[in-house]
């Protein structure tokens, strides 16, 4: 396996040299190269195992820049020689024995997800070591991993987060001792859940610098965990989170089915919450709407706050646009910030990934920004783009599937030519987006949290007993992503 996994990843790195962006008559073509081959040469495949392939990285800062850089054309390398459904595990080694053996993991598909058989992707030699070993409930120095862009005064306030935000600050200042204890933060991807967070707990460490505020994924603290059973240090690896003061975990559903991990979590939790600290959770759903995760937790879940953070509307869009522009020392009449508040509205990330093509696009041009040139060039980065399956266009594609008007859709009515396309169309939202029951129940017209998860069940059971059921679903499906 080992000379063949070496020849996969040297076709790889000749498929990725082959597709980079510049032209190869280019100046930029042969700096991009170089910076390419400087990049890859310390950069090697561990194994590949049942779909896995693990690739050794010197730092953190690899693993990041080729995340940013060339993870879409990496995924390509990977798929045409590995094959569909490969996950991209990172192990970084490095000299500090705190960061050496952390590990990540990146789907191909878009997302990340932790591992069960972590050790099956590290080298004998170099197996992960657990950093969070710590022996007795002793204050030690503890890196909060805390990102400081993150702050508050970066945080772009509007209607949409304004709840939350305001939460967060008054956590800052008084954490462990409010009633939001837990902060439970949901919201779709790239809202501002992450960046709030870290605002939460960079404030913390401005007012108590004593302190200890611990920020971490979902994955790392279920990667850690698997590390510590694997090792029977469970009681220290519990130990490790008994001392922080501020424990803050992103993307918290993805405890979802992780059953051994939710019982340490849940120890940890409850130990924490009883001795004042303060616990902030983020998660792309609504703590009901987690699956796979044991009721005690959920119930935890819902001790303090759960705040939603929504896609911004469009004053917000325009405050974070002229906020983006300000930073980067831009000035754009009125007319033409209105245009990019108005054309990109799912999420920030997505927003500030606009602005910062149009501005690329603007400095490689020597071009002067116009409203035309900022039209044309949104219409070729939209183009490039793959589309955005949402609530409404999936209620769209329903509504005109079956012949019927979306207020009928969306309306209280319960004849069966409305309901079973409203059951559809709640069905395919789920299965679509990553919006919460709730998120889906408000899009339909007001609609509890639990009618949408009837609905979802009720529609997966009837499509394989009924045929018509089924071809409805099949056909909606097929629609739905043309």
């Amino acid at each position: 396996m080992g000379q063949d996994l070496s020849l996969i990843w040297e076709k790889c790195l000749q498929f990725m040299r082959d597709n980079l962006n510049a032209s190869e008559e280019s100046d930029d073509f042969n700096k991009q190269k170089k910076s390419f081959d400087l990049l890859f040469e310390k950069v090697s495949p561990v194994s590949l195992v049942q779909g896995n392939l693990t690739l050794l990285v010197p730092s953190d800062f690899y693993k990041e820049y080729i995340e940013d850089n060339y993870l879409s054309l990496l995924s390509a390398a990977l798929r045409k020689y590995i094959g569909k459904g490969v996950k991209l595990w990172y192990s970084i080694m490095e000299n500090s024995p705190v960061d050496r053996g952390s590990a990540h993991v990146q789907s191909i598909k878009g997302n990340s997800v932790p591992a069960p058989k972590i050790q099956e992707a590290v080298p004998k030699s170099k197996k992960l070591i657990n950093p969070f070993f710590v022996s007795g409930a002793k204050k030690i120095n503890i890196e909060s991993h805390l990102n400081p862009q993150h702050t508050f005064e970066n945080f772009i306030e509007g209607e949409s987060n304004k709840f939350a935000s305001t939460v967060a600050r008054s956590i800052a200042k008084r954490p462990g001792v409010t009633a939001f204890n837990p902060l439970f933060l949901y919201g779709t991807i790239g809202v501002g859940k992450t960046h709030l967070a870290h605002a939460i707990g960079l404030e913390i460490k401005h007012f108590y610098p004593e302190k200890v505020v611990l920020y971490l994924s979902s994955e790392k603290f279920i990667q850690q965990f698997v590390s510590a059973a694997k090792a029977q240090n469970k009681t220290d690896f519990q130990n490790f989170y008994h001392v922080v003061d501020v424990l803050i975990i992103d993307d918290i559903q993805f405890l979802s089915g992780k059953s051994a991990t939710q019982d340490s979590f849940f120890h940890i939790f409850d130990t924490l919450h009883q001795s004042g600290k303060q616990i902030i959770l983020t998660s792309d759903k609504a703590p009901v709407d987690i699956q796979d995760i044991h009721e005690r937790i959920v119930s935890r879940f819902k001790w303090g706050l759960s705040a939603e953070i929504k896609s911004p509307d469009f004053d917000t869009r325009k405050k974070i646009v002229i906020e983006k522009l300000h930073r980067d020392g831009i000035s754009l009449p009125g007319n033409m910030i209105d245009f990019l508040a108005g054309e990109v509205r799912s999420n920030v990330r997505e927003l500030i990934g606009v602005i910062n093509s149009v501005i690329a696009y603007s400095t490689v041009y020597r071009s002067e920004l116009t409203l035309d040139l900022l039209k044309e060039t949104i219409n070729k980065i939209a183009s490039t783009q793959k589309k955005v399956v949402n609530i409404p266009y999936i209620q769209n594609v329903v509504c005109e599937y079956f012949g019927i008007k979306r207020e009928d859709l969306l309306s209280k009515s319960r004849r069966r030519e409305v309901a079973l396309p409203r059951q559809l169309a709640m069905y395919f939202s789920k299965e679509f987006t990553n919006s919460t029951f709730s998120k889906i129940g408000e899009e339909m017209g007001g609609k509890d949290h639990s009618t949408v998860m009837y609905a979802c069940e009720t529609i997966k059971d009837i499509s394989k007993i009924d045929k018509e059921i089924r071809k409805y679903v099949k056909e909606l499906n097929e629609r739905i992503k043309q």
